[in-house]
Protein backbone atom coordinates (compact mmCIF):
# COMPACT_ATOMS: atom_id res chain seq x y z
CA UNK A 1 0.00 0.00 0.00
CA UNK A 2 1.29 3.46 -0.70
CA UNK A 3 1.94 5.75 2.16
CA UNK A 4 0.65 9.03 2.64
CA UNK A 5 2.27 12.13 1.31
CA UNK A 6 0.60 15.40 2.34
CA UNK A 7 1.45 19.00 0.46
CA UNK A 8 0.53 22.15 1.77
CA UNK A 9 0.64 25.68 0.67
CA UNK A 10 -1.12 28.45 1.83
CA UNK A 11 -3.00 29.60 -1.40
CA UNK A 12 -3.98 26.99 -4.36
CA UNK A 13 -2.21 29.34 -7.01
CA UNK A 14 0.75 28.61 -4.93
CA UNK A 15 -0.05 25.00 -5.23
CA UNK A 16 -0.09 24.87 -8.96
CA UNK A 17 2.60 27.60 -9.79
CA UNK A 18 5.41 26.48 -7.56
CA UNK A 19 4.66 22.74 -7.52
CA UNK A 20 3.13 22.57 -11.50
CA UNK A 21 2.85 18.96 -12.70
CA UNK A 22 5.34 17.59 -9.18
CA UNK A 23 2.38 16.44 -7.34
CA UNK A 24 0.69 14.61 -10.52
CA UNK A 25 4.67 12.84 -10.71
CA UNK A 26 4.47 11.66 -6.69
CA UNK A 27 1.50 10.16 -7.56
CA UNK A 28 3.67 7.42 -9.14
CA UNK A 29 5.34 6.85 -5.76
CA UNK A 30 2.78 7.95 -2.85
CA UNK A 31 -0.97 8.26 -2.23
CA UNK A 32 -0.84 12.74 -2.23
CA UNK A 33 -3.14 14.69 -0.57
CA UNK A 34 -2.85 18.68 -1.34
CA UNK A 35 -4.09 20.78 1.54
CA UNK A 36 -4.36 24.74 0.61
CA UNK A 37 -7.06 27.76 1.55
CA UNK A 38 -10.12 27.04 -1.27
CA UNK A 39 -11.30 30.96 -0.69
CA UNK A 40 -10.75 31.62 -4.38
CA UNK A 41 -12.13 28.66 -5.90
CA UNK A 42 -8.90 27.19 -7.13
CA UNK A 43 -8.24 24.31 -5.23
CA UNK A 44 -11.18 22.48 -7.57
CA UNK A 45 -8.75 22.94 -9.97
CA UNK A 46 -5.45 22.09 -8.64
CA UNK A 47 -7.37 18.73 -7.78
CA UNK A 48 -8.32 18.61 -11.60
CA UNK A 49 -5.45 19.25 -13.12
CA UNK A 50 -2.85 17.19 -10.68
CA UNK A 51 -4.47 14.23 -10.52
CA UNK A 52 -4.75 14.66 -6.37
CA UNK A 53 -7.01 14.63 -3.45
CA UNK A 54 -7.40 18.29 -2.36
CA UNK A 55 -8.89 19.13 1.30
CA UNK A 56 -9.59 23.19 2.19
CA UNK A 57 -8.28 24.82 5.48
CA UNK A 58 -8.56 28.49 5.06
CA UNK A 59 -5.05 30.33 5.69
CA UNK A 60 -4.28 34.16 5.53
CA UNK A 61 -0.99 35.25 4.41
CA UNK A 62 -0.97 38.14 7.42
CA UNK A 63 -1.30 37.68 11.37
CA UNK A 64 -4.49 36.35 12.08
CA UNK A 65 -3.66 34.72 15.05
CA UNK A 66 -7.45 33.76 15.92
CA UNK A 67 -7.96 31.98 12.01
CA UNK A 68 -4.36 30.72 12.69
CA UNK A 69 -5.41 28.72 15.50
CA UNK A 70 -8.87 27.43 14.07
CA UNK A 71 -6.37 26.38 10.42
CA UNK A 72 -3.70 24.19 13.47
CA UNK A 73 -7.11 22.69 14.61
CA UNK A 74 -8.34 21.77 11.52
CA UNK A 75 -4.65 20.58 10.07
CA UNK A 76 -4.20 18.53 13.12
CA UNK A 77 -7.56 16.96 12.88
CA UNK A 78 -6.49 15.93 8.92
CA UNK A 79 -3.52 14.50 10.22
CA UNK A 80 -4.94 12.59 12.81
CA UNK A 81 -7.32 10.80 10.30
CA UNK A 82 -5.27 10.75 7.54
CA UNK A 83 -2.08 9.15 9.59
CA UNK A 84 0.92 11.05 6.99
CA UNK A 85 4.34 9.11 6.82
CA UNK A 86 5.18 12.67 5.15
CA UNK A 87 3.58 16.27 5.50
CA UNK A 88 5.88 18.88 3.54
CA UNK A 89 5.09 22.34 2.94
CA UNK A 90 5.66 25.41 0.91
CA UNK A 91 4.75 29.08 2.09
CA UNK A 92 5.41 30.74 4.89
CA UNK A 93 2.09 30.72 7.02
CA UNK A 94 1.53 26.93 5.46
CA UNK A 95 4.70 26.07 6.68
CA UNK A 96 4.23 27.64 10.06
CA UNK A 97 0.81 26.21 11.17
CA UNK A 98 1.48 23.06 8.91
CA UNK A 99 4.56 22.33 10.73
CA UNK A 100 3.22 22.57 14.08
CA UNK A 101 0.14 20.54 13.24
CA UNK A 102 1.79 18.06 12.22
CA UNK A 103 4.38 17.96 15.24
CA UNK A 104 1.35 17.82 17.80
CA UNK A 105 -0.33 14.98 15.72
CA UNK A 106 3.40 12.81 15.74
CA UNK A 107 3.84 13.07 11.99
CA UNK A 108 6.92 11.17 11.44
CA UNK A 109 9.00 13.05 8.56
CA UNK A 110 7.59 17.12 8.99
CA UNK A 111 9.57 18.90 5.83
CA UNK A 112 9.08 22.64 5.08
CA UNK A 113 10.69 23.75 1.85
CA UNK A 114 12.00 27.68 2.08
CA UNK A 115 11.48 29.75 -1.35
CA UNK A 116 11.90 33.69 0.56
CA UNK A 117 12.21 35.13 3.64
CA UNK A 118 9.60 38.02 3.80
CA UNK A 119 11.03 38.89 6.76
CA UNK A 120 14.36 40.02 5.04
CA UNK A 121 12.99 43.37 4.76
CA UNK A 122 10.83 43.75 7.85
CA UNK A 123 12.42 45.84 10.97
CA UNK A 124 11.76 46.36 14.81
CA UNK A 125 8.95 44.45 17.02
CA UNK A 126 7.64 43.11 13.04
CA UNK A 127 11.14 41.15 12.14
CA UNK A 128 11.61 40.35 16.11
CA UNK A 129 7.94 38.49 15.63
CA UNK A 130 8.44 37.04 11.92
CA UNK A 131 12.12 35.68 13.59
CA UNK A 132 10.32 34.05 16.35
CA UNK A 133 7.66 32.14 14.15
CA UNK A 134 10.11 31.22 11.62
CA UNK A 135 12.17 29.71 14.75
CA UNK A 136 9.15 27.50 16.13
CA UNK A 137 8.48 26.55 11.97
CA UNK A 138 12.23 25.15 11.76
CA UNK A 139 11.63 23.98 15.41
CA UNK A 140 8.65 21.71 14.61
CA UNK A 141 10.19 20.14 11.29
CA UNK A 142 12.40 17.23 11.21
CA UNK A 143 13.89 18.51 7.67
CA UNK A 144 14.11 22.17 6.52
CA UNK A 145 14.92 22.52 2.49
CA UNK A 146 16.43 25.88 1.42
CA UNK A 147 15.42 26.14 -2.50
CA UNK A 148 18.97 28.30 -2.86
CA UNK A 149 22.37 27.79 -1.51
CA UNK A 150 22.46 31.74 -0.86
CA UNK A 151 18.84 31.29 1.34
CA UNK A 152 20.40 28.43 3.26
CA UNK A 153 23.76 30.99 4.70
CA UNK A 154 20.84 33.49 5.90
CA UNK A 155 19.16 30.73 7.51
CA UNK A 156 22.86 29.87 9.28
CA UNK A 157 23.23 33.81 10.03
CA UNK A 158 20.48 34.11 11.59
CA UNK A 159 20.88 30.91 13.80
CA UNK A 160 17.00 29.95 12.86
CA UNK A 161 18.22 26.33 12.97
CA UNK A 162 21.43 23.98 12.89
CA UNK A 163 22.97 23.17 9.95
CA UNK A 164 22.15 19.31 10.01
CA UNK A 165 18.66 20.24 9.67
CA UNK A 166 19.20 21.76 6.28
CA UNK A 167 19.89 20.45 3.23
CA UNK A 168 19.83 22.55 -0.54
CA UNK A 169 17.93 19.97 -2.86
CA UNK A 170 20.15 19.27 -6.25
CA UNK A 171 21.09 22.43 -7.55
CA UNK A 172 18.42 24.69 -5.95
CA UNK A 173 14.19 25.34 -6.61
CA UNK A 174 11.42 24.06 -5.65
CA UNK A 175 10.17 22.52 -8.94
CA UNK A 176 12.70 23.22 -11.74
CA UNK A 177 11.76 24.26 -15.11
CA UNK A 178 10.11 22.43 -17.99
CA UNK A 179 12.30 23.03 -20.72
CA UNK A 180 10.68 21.77 -23.66
CA UNK A 181 7.47 24.14 -22.68
CA UNK A 182 9.59 26.98 -21.85
CA UNK A 183 10.96 27.25 -25.80
CA UNK A 184 10.93 29.95 -28.03
CA UNK A 185 10.38 27.54 -31.01
CA UNK A 186 6.73 27.06 -29.69
CA UNK A 187 6.28 30.50 -30.36
CA UNK A 188 5.43 31.29 -33.76
CA UNK A 189 6.84 34.46 -35.92
CA UNK A 190 2.69 35.15 -36.71
CA UNK A 191 2.02 34.93 -33.19
CA UNK A 192 4.60 37.59 -32.01
CA UNK A 193 3.24 40.00 -34.37
CA UNK A 194 -0.23 40.05 -33.67
CA UNK A 195 0.93 40.44 -29.87
CA UNK A 196 3.48 43.14 -30.67
CA UNK A 197 0.64 44.60 -33.02
CA UNK A 198 -1.82 44.62 -29.69
CA UNK A 199 0.49 45.73 -27.62
CA UNK A 200 1.48 48.47 -29.86
CA UNK A 201 5.02 47.43 -29.70
CA UNK A 202 6.97 48.69 -33.02
CA UNK A 203 9.62 46.14 -35.09
CA UNK A 204 12.35 48.40 -34.13
CA UNK A 205 11.26 48.80 -30.02
CA UNK A 206 13.45 47.64 -27.54
CA UNK A 207 11.43 45.94 -24.45
CA UNK A 208 12.58 45.17 -21.36
CA UNK A 209 9.88 42.78 -19.34
CA UNK A 210 9.58 42.26 -15.81
CA UNK A 211 7.04 39.22 -14.52
CA UNK A 212 6.09 38.90 -11.09
CA UNK A 213 3.89 41.03 -8.63
CA UNK A 214 3.87 44.33 -8.75
CA UNK A 215 5.18 45.53 -5.07
CA UNK A 216 8.00 47.19 -3.44
CA UNK A 217 9.69 44.52 -2.29
CA UNK A 218 10.10 43.48 -6.42
CA UNK A 219 12.05 46.61 -7.02
CA UNK A 220 9.27 47.97 -9.20
CA UNK A 221 9.86 51.82 -7.47
CA UNK A 222 13.33 51.00 -8.85
CA UNK A 223 12.59 49.66 -12.16
CA UNK A 224 9.94 53.15 -13.01
CA UNK A 225 12.72 55.22 -12.13
CA UNK A 226 15.44 53.48 -14.38
CA UNK A 227 12.96 52.86 -17.21
CA UNK A 228 11.99 56.93 -17.22
CA UNK A 229 15.21 58.02 -17.82
CA UNK A 230 16.31 55.31 -20.47
CA UNK A 231 13.29 56.12 -22.73
CA UNK A 232 13.89 59.84 -22.31
CA UNK A 233 17.39 58.70 -23.73
CA UNK A 234 15.85 56.05 -26.06
CA UNK A 235 12.76 56.72 -27.08
CA UNK A 236 11.95 53.39 -28.65
CA UNK A 237 12.51 51.11 -25.50
CA UNK A 238 9.32 49.70 -23.69
CA UNK A 239 8.72 48.36 -20.61
CA UNK A 240 6.34 45.44 -20.24
CA UNK A 241 4.82 44.29 -16.63
CA UNK A 242 3.29 41.30 -16.36
CA UNK A 243 1.87 40.69 -13.18
CA UNK A 244 -1.08 41.68 -10.97
CA UNK A 245 -0.89 44.72 -8.17
CA UNK A 246 -1.15 44.02 -4.42
CA UNK A 247 -2.15 46.82 -3.11
CA UNK A 248 -3.14 45.18 0.42
CA UNK A 249 0.22 43.76 1.52
CA UNK A 250 3.27 45.68 0.04
CA UNK A 251 1.94 48.61 -2.24
CA UNK A 252 4.05 50.76 -4.92
CA UNK A 253 4.96 54.35 -4.29
CA UNK A 254 1.50 56.74 -5.35
CA UNK A 255 4.13 58.37 -7.90
CA UNK A 256 5.29 55.11 -9.65
CA UNK A 257 1.44 54.25 -9.83
CA UNK A 258 1.05 57.55 -11.70
CA UNK A 259 3.63 57.00 -14.11
CA UNK A 260 2.54 53.54 -14.68
CA UNK A 261 -0.63 54.57 -15.41
CA UNK A 262 0.29 57.63 -17.42
CA UNK A 263 3.63 56.44 -19.31
CA UNK A 264 3.07 55.63 -22.95
CA UNK A 265 5.49 52.68 -22.91
CA UNK A 266 4.77 51.28 -20.13
CA UNK A 267 2.59 48.56 -20.58
CA UNK A 268 0.94 46.39 -17.95
CA UNK A 269 -1.27 42.96 -18.39
CA UNK A 270 -1.72 42.20 -14.83
CA UNK A 271 -1.93 38.28 -14.42
CA UNK A 272 -1.10 36.89 -17.52
CA UNK A 273 -1.65 32.41 -17.46
CA UNK A 274 0.88 31.85 -20.26
CA UNK A 275 4.08 34.25 -20.02
CA UNK A 276 6.08 32.47 -22.90
CA UNK A 277 4.62 34.74 -26.02
CA UNK A 278 5.42 37.90 -24.03
CA UNK A 279 8.44 36.61 -23.32
CA UNK A 280 9.35 35.59 -26.73
CA UNK A 281 8.35 39.48 -28.08
CA UNK A 282 10.81 40.40 -25.67
CA UNK A 283 14.53 41.95 -25.77
CA UNK A 284 15.71 41.71 -21.39
CA UNK A 285 13.89 40.44 -18.21
CA UNK A 286 14.54 43.32 -15.70
CA UNK A 287 14.17 41.50 -11.96
CA UNK A 288 15.47 44.33 -9.63
CA UNK A 289 14.01 42.30 -6.73
CA UNK A 290 15.06 42.75 -3.12
CA UNK A 291 14.21 38.89 -2.01
CA UNK A 292 13.73 36.05 -3.09
CA UNK A 293 13.82 32.09 -2.69
CA UNK A 294 15.04 30.57 -5.93
CA UNK A 295 12.93 32.66 -8.73
CA UNK A 296 11.31 30.93 -11.03
CA UNK A 297 10.83 33.98 -13.56
CA UNK A 298 14.71 34.13 -14.20
CA UNK A 299 14.32 30.36 -14.92
CA UNK A 300 11.51 30.96 -16.84
CA UNK A 301 12.98 33.45 -19.14
CA UNK A 302 16.16 32.04 -19.07
CA UNK A 303 14.85 29.12 -20.71
CA UNK A 304 13.26 31.45 -23.12
CA UNK A 305 16.52 32.60 -24.44
CA UNK A 306 16.36 35.88 -22.64
CA UNK A 307 19.44 37.96 -20.90
CA UNK A 308 18.89 38.81 -17.58
CA UNK A 309 19.52 41.85 -15.09
CA UNK A 310 18.95 40.79 -12.26
CA UNK A 311 19.99 42.04 -7.97
CA UNK A 312 22.79 40.29 -6.83
CA UNK A 313 20.94 38.48 -3.83
CA UNK A 314 20.48 34.43 -3.36
CA UNK A 315 19.01 32.62 -6.49
CA UNK A 316 19.34 35.34 -8.71
CA UNK A 317 23.00 35.07 -8.68
CA UNK A 318 22.75 31.07 -8.59
CA UNK A 319 21.32 31.20 -11.80
CA UNK A 320 22.81 34.63 -13.40
CA UNK A 321 26.58 34.75 -14.01
CA UNK A 322 27.59 38.28 -14.30
CA UNK A 323 28.23 39.77 -18.25
CA UNK A 324 27.89 35.65 -19.44
CA UNK A 325 24.28 35.54 -19.64
CA UNK A 326 22.87 38.18 -17.99
CA UNK A 327 23.96 40.90 -15.37
CA UNK A 328 23.96 41.11 -11.60
CA UNK A 329 23.17 44.64 -9.64
CA UNK A 330 22.93 45.53 -6.69
CA UNK A 331 19.44 45.77 -4.67
CA UNK A 332 17.80 49.12 -4.52
CA UNK A 333 19.93 51.22 -6.67
CA UNK A 334 18.13 52.66 -9.22
CA UNK A 335 21.48 53.92 -10.96
CA UNK A 336 22.67 50.89 -11.13
CA UNK A 337 19.60 48.98 -12.55
CA UNK A 338 19.92 51.90 -15.64
CA UNK A 339 23.48 51.60 -16.26
CA UNK A 340 22.39 47.76 -16.98
CA UNK A 341 19.42 48.46 -18.87
CA UNK A 342 21.08 51.20 -20.81
CA UNK A 343 24.14 48.42 -21.59
CA UNK A 344 22.13 45.81 -22.18
CA UNK A 345 20.66 48.37 -25.52
CA UNK A 346 23.72 49.12 -26.32
CA UNK A 347 25.03 45.35 -26.49
CA UNK A 348 25.31 44.44 -30.21
CA UNK A 349 22.69 41.76 -31.17
CA UNK A 350 24.73 39.20 -31.81
CA UNK A 351 25.69 39.29 -28.41
CA UNK A 352 22.70 39.52 -26.95
CA UNK A 353 21.61 36.01 -28.86
CA UNK A 354 24.65 34.68 -27.41
CA UNK A 355 23.47 35.86 -23.58
CA UNK A 356 20.01 34.44 -24.32
CA UNK A 357 21.42 31.10 -25.37
CA UNK A 358 24.08 30.95 -22.53
CA UNK A 359 20.84 31.21 -20.54
CA UNK A 360 18.84 28.39 -21.79
CA UNK A 361 21.97 26.08 -21.72
CA UNK A 362 22.57 26.95 -17.99
CA UNK A 363 18.61 26.37 -17.39
CA UNK A 364 18.84 22.58 -19.02
CA UNK A 365 22.13 21.44 -17.36
CA UNK A 366 20.77 22.64 -13.85
CA UNK A 367 17.60 23.09 -13.60
CA UNK A 368 15.43 20.95 -15.91
CA UNK A 369 12.53 19.53 -14.24
CA UNK A 370 12.65 15.88 -14.20
CA UNK A 371 16.06 16.23 -12.47
CA UNK A 372 14.81 18.31 -9.68
CA UNK A 373 11.59 16.09 -9.57
CA UNK A 374 13.40 12.64 -9.16
CA UNK A 375 16.10 14.60 -6.77
CA UNK A 376 13.03 15.62 -4.44
CA UNK A 377 11.96 12.27 -4.88
CA UNK A 378 14.88 10.41 -3.63
CA UNK A 379 15.17 12.30 -0.69
CA UNK A 380 11.59 11.01 0.51
CA UNK A 381 12.99 7.57 -0.23
CA UNK A 382 16.00 8.45 2.53
CA UNK A 383 12.87 9.30 4.69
Amino acid sequence: MQKKLIRITTVPRSMAGLLNGQLKFMTNYFKVIGISSSSDGFLDQVAILQAIKTIPVEMTRKITPVKDLIAVLKLFRIFKREQPFIVHTHTPKAGTLGMLAARLAGVPNRLHTIAGLPLVEATGFKRALLNFVEKITYACATKIYPNSYGLQEIILENKFTTKSKLKVIGNGSSNGIDTSYYDTKLISESEKLKLKEKLEIAPNDFVFVFAGRLVTDKGINELIRAFVNINDEFNNTKLLLLGPYETAIDPLSDTTLEIIKQHKNIITTGWVDDIRPFFAISNALAFPSYREGFPNVVLQAGAMKLPCIATDINGCNEIIINNENGIIIPVKNTKALFDSMKAMYMLPKKVQRQMGERSRKTIVSKFEQQFVWEAILKEYETL
